[in-house]
């Protein structure tokens, strides 16, 4: 539930490799990066190399565009042409050179891997695809994020464009489904718990656009901000109150009995997250059907309601906060078989508005205002 947001110069960038599903992955960041991380906690362990690609997933703003951007055949020439676009990029790590591309790498990213390395991934990881579809396309705090994923739904990859078209980090992610939840919906319905336009910055049904995916307990998970003019805040990054979201209402999203709360911790100095309290403060609401609704990061001392309260779809709850482990103003919602958030499946939320996408990158209306 947390989503880190490391500020530049928080970290250099650096290169990590894991085995995974037989393939070697590259996963490279960046010290500029802007991030929002997972709201996980002790209780859940990554690897390095997973946390960092967490942290290399950032931004969000645009689009969702369907174009086939491997099979167009257009042919890359030597490393000193015109710089290598996302619409190029996978045709040229495939057909073209590699070179053109990794001289269009910043140069923490150049510290970062080397030149044979790229190369060496990228035959690996792009070999036998024969399509790749664009995924999303996410805009924040200066950066423009791209993903695609390819004609089997198995492999991804997403890299990061800075304003002058240099690449600021590039993964390539291996993608695992689970059809078995992802076709089942909550009896519920739930209407959207806040108002106003909305950023999905996490959310969707595979690792690389939502990265609780892979983690049963926070599966359809959701991490929401608000963005203007492609970013989350203005002005002093340390200030939580320069967050859009932050103080922003919160509204039960469905009927429901309150079953446990929490009121007094902290909000964060933005960037440094608590992960003793993972879910900071929170409304835990029991929507029957085995089916709790879970919101988390909420203000400190804001919470509106306490433990045997009824609460109606639409009811304030508390305000959007910066608590537990998370990096910047955000809200992490989603809906459980259980009331702990720990101990308990994530359920594939039944929207009462199915016309929107609930995913990275997507803008989504909240309730009326």
């Amino acid at each position: 539930m947390n989503r880190s947001n490391e500020k530049p110069g928080k970290e250099n960038g650096r290169r990590y490799e894991k085995r995974s599903s037989g393939w070697k992955l590259l996963v490279l960041t960046l010290a500029a990066l802007t991030i929002l991380s997972a709201c996980t906690s002790n209780k859940i362990t990554s690897t390095e190399a997973e946390q960092n690609e967490k942290r290399a997933a950032e931004q969000g703003s645009g689009q969702k565009d369907n174009r086939d951007t491997s099979s167009n055949g257009q042919e890359t020439g030597s490393a000193d042409q015109e710089k290598v676009s996302p619409e190029r990029l996978i045709d040229t790590l495939t057909n073209g050179s590699k070179e053109a591309v990794y001289n269009q790498f910043t140069p923490e990213m150049k510290q970062a891997v080397s030149l044979e390395n790229l190369k060496s991934t990228a035959d690996s990881f792009l070999k036998g695809v024969k399509s790749w579809k664009q995924a999303y396309r996410a805009e924040m705090n200066g950066l423009t994020e791209y993903a695609w994923t390819d004609d089997t739904g198995a492999k991804g990859i997403r890299v990061y464009y800075t304003k002058d078209q240099q690449i600021a980090g590039l993964s390539v992610v291996p993608l695992e489904a689970h059809p078995d939840t992802d076709s089942k919906l909550t009896q519920t319905e739930f209407h959207f718990p806040m108002k106003g336009d909305m950023f999905v910055f996490w959310g969707g049904q595979n690792v690389m656009a939502n990265y609780h995916y892979e983690h049963a307990m926070q599966r359809y998970a959701l991490d929401i901000v608000r963005t203007k003019d492609g970013a989350s805040y203005q002005g002093d990054p340390k200030v939580n109150a320069n967050y859009y979201a932050f103080g922003e209402p919160l509204y039960a999203a469905a009927d429901g009995t309150v079953v446990d709360i929490k009121n007094d911790i902290e909000d964060n100095v933005p960037g440094v997250m608590n992960p003793d309290e993972a879910a900071g403060n929170y409304v835990v609401i029991d929507h029957g059907n085995k089916e709790y609704s879970i919101t988390a990061h909420i203000k400190k001392g804001s919470v509106a309601v306490k433990k045997g309260d009824k609460v109606k779809q639409g009811d304030r709850i508390g305000d959007l906060g910066n608590s537990g482990n998370s990096s910047e103003a955000h809200l992490h919602f989603q809906v459980s078989n259980g009331p702990d958030l720990f101990t308990s499946q994530s359920l594939h939320i039944r929207w009462a508005d199915q016309s929107q996408e609930l995913i990275r990158g997507n803008t989504v209306q909240g309730l009326p205002e």
